[in-house]
Parts: structure tokens; C-alpha cells; sequence
């Protein structure tokens, strides 16, 4: 921060958080107990994908980080679904104190809320793991409201007429072979010819 190394680990994990409006502490405390029992580690005789860091009692060095929230818009991100600043600080804070209650403190670092930061990660590996606590997780058919209106003016804007569409809309001579036959509203099939 500002050119001043505030903070380092050894080996373990360094956790982005996002953190969303929608977050409650029910999130925050099955978010703590998955960060300290993810199984990422090899074990003593190498194998694979079987200790956490609290088995190994590696470092945990956390960095709160908004953009994970975004949503784009066409181009442009959008941080609308992040919290806002001063509550997320007060929740970022809370989250840090679970962990250090369920692990041991001296071994949780973190960076400074809010600040611009350069953050270096050695990336063993590597491995990268999304967790999203389950009340998080969206279906894309269960996205909300909002979201949804999002997409359906972004496709607006984007959206051009193709020229099959254009034909379709257009009316239909009588004479026309490939004209429908039946009641209006019928969808006829358009051949290539």
C-alpha cells in the first residue's frame, strides 16, 4: 500500500473476497469453515488434495476485493451488486475475526480495507478455486430481477433484426408456396432452396 509492504505470507492461501449485498453472517460463517477445511494441500507422502490449511497450519492472507461483484454492462463493469463500502468494511472485519477464532489469529493477515493495493501472488500450481457460499450460488434461471431487466435492455440495445425474421414479418403473398397454410400465428418452416 502506497509503495509499504503491510502485509506477507509464507505457504497457504490467499483469499479475494467479494463481498455482495445479499450476504448475511450465515454466508460469512460457512465461508470461514470452507476457507480453513478446503482440502488443496498434499499430504505427507504427496498425496494430492488432502489437507487444509489448518492441518498443514499454513497462512491465510485475505484481501477484500469489490470487483468480484461485477456485472457487466455491455463493456463497462457494473459494482452495483457489491456492498456498499461501509458496511462491507464492518462485514470484511467480522469475517476476519471468525477466521482467527476458528484458526489461530498470528496466522491471518490481511491488507487495508479500501486501499489501492499491489498484491503478489505466487501462485503454486496453480490453483485458483471459486467458493461461493450456498445462498450465493445463482442458477442463471434464478437471477434476479434486476439482473434479468439488465439483460434483457442490454440484448435490446444489441439487437438487430436478421433477415429471416425481417421475412417472416413480412406479409405473405397468397400465391407463395412457402406461404403458411392455416390459422394465423402458424409458424411454417423457411426451406433453403
Amino acid at each position: 500500500v502506497g509503495g509499504e509492504q503491510i502485509s506477507s505470507i509464507g505457504r497457504g492461501l490467499c483469499v479475494l473476497l467479494g463481498i455482495s449485498l445479499e450476504d448475511t453472517q450465515r454466508e460469512l460463517e460457512h465461508m470461514v469453515r470452507k476457507i480453513l477445511n478446503l482440502r488443496v494441500f498434499e499430504d505427507e507422502s504427496g498425496k494430492h488434495w488432502s489437507k487444509s490449511v489448518m492441518d498443514k497450519e499454513y497462512e491465510v492472507l485475505c484481501v477484500s476485493q469489490f470487483t468480484l461483484q461485477c456485472i457487466l454492462k455491455g463493456n463497462k463493469p457494473d459494482y452495483h451488486m457489491a456492498m456498499p463500502t461501509e458496511q462491507a468494511e464492518c462485514f470484511y472485519n467480522n469475517f476476519l475475526e471468525q477466521l482467527r477464532k476458528a484458526y489461530k489469529p498470528e496466522l491471518i493477515k490481511d491488507g487495508k480495507f479500501g486501499a489501492y493495493m499491489q498484491v503478489h501472488i505466487q501462485n503454486d500450481g496453480p490453483v485458483t478455486i471459486e467458493l461461493e457460499s450456498p445462498a450465493a450460488t445463482v442458477d442463471p434461471k434464478q437471477l434476479t430481477k434486476l439482473e434479468k431487466q439488465q439483460q434483457r435492455k442490454e440484448k435490446t440495445r444489441t439487437k438487430v433484426p436478421s433477415e429471416s425474421s425481417r421475412e417472416r414479418n413480412a406479409p405473405r403473398n397468397k400465391d407463395d408456396p412457402s406461404a403458411s397454410s392455416g390459422a394465423e400465428g402458424d409458424v411454417s418452416s423457411e426451406r433453403e432452396p
